[in-house]
């Protein structure tokens, strides 16, 4: 069925009638006039499925791998952005895996999947590869696509943040926040020539030295290790 504004016209054309869209439109609803909505046609490879949350806020895990957090977040270096997509365990907030890229606004495939198969060598080369991971991330097109979904190993279960709700991943919206001072006033990324190199140093440095408050004043690797975790 037409839409009010192709009734107008129809009327103008036909009868002469000078009619407004407006008053079209008034009459349309008055008398319960509703054109049908034009169907969207997706083309194939372009599905999208939204996973429940299935981590609902339960930040604290048993052991490594049990419960995986993932986002990207961009920041500037001498003319050019990129994005740098992460994995944290929530067991002790390692960085497990990540990727680095000249951005492409947060929806870099290849970004996002050298992450994931980085995620997933790891996962398989500390031993935990038939065990269970909860992979939480937000719903950004690249993490509800198939394709990204399809790549994930049986063991994974998806769980996604509510539409609009950062406070389903505060983990990782928080360390997206003060990681990007670290590398500015620590690590002196304005000033390096080498933007790989400087964030592979922070997540050694991350990783092995830096002591957080919520691993009782330990490194992530440290916290891990010393409860005879691989």
């Amino acid at each position: 069925m037409w839409g009010y504004r192709n009734i107008a016209d129809y009327i103008r054309k036909e009868t002469g009638w000078q009619i407004s869209n407006l008053l079209c439109h008034q009459c349309c609803k008055a008398l319960g006039i509703k054109s049908k909505a034009r169907k969207h046609y997706n083309p194939p490879g372009t599905e999208h499925e939204i996973y429940p949350n299935i981590l609902n806020k339960q930040f604290s895990a048993s052991r490594p791998f049990e419960k995986v957090c993932t986002d990207t977040t961009s920041f500037k270096h001498q003319n050019h952005t990129y994005d740098w997509n992460i994995y944290v365990d929530l067991f002790n907030h390692e960085i497990v895996a990540y990727d680095l890229r000249l951005s492409k606004s947060g929806h870099g495939v290849a970004n996002h999947y050298q992450a994931l198969r980085n995620f997933q060598k790891a996962k398989e080369k500390r031993g935990y590869k038939d065990l269970e991971t909860i992979l939480h991330s937000d719903q950004g097109a690249i993490y509800t696509s198939q394709a990204f979904n399809a790549q994930l190993d049986s063991t994974i279960k998806r769980s996604m943040s509510r539409k609009g709700t950062p406070t389903d991943n505060p983990v990782l919206e928080s360390l997206n926040g003060w990681i990007k001072d670290e590398l500015r006033l620590d690590f002196n990324l304005k000033q390096t020539n080498d933007v790989y190199r400087c964030i592979h140093d922070y997540v050694k440095y991350y990783n092995h030295i830096r002591r957080a408050w919520s691993l009782h004043y330990k490194s992530p690797v440290q916290y891990r290790t010393e409860l005879s975790f691989n």
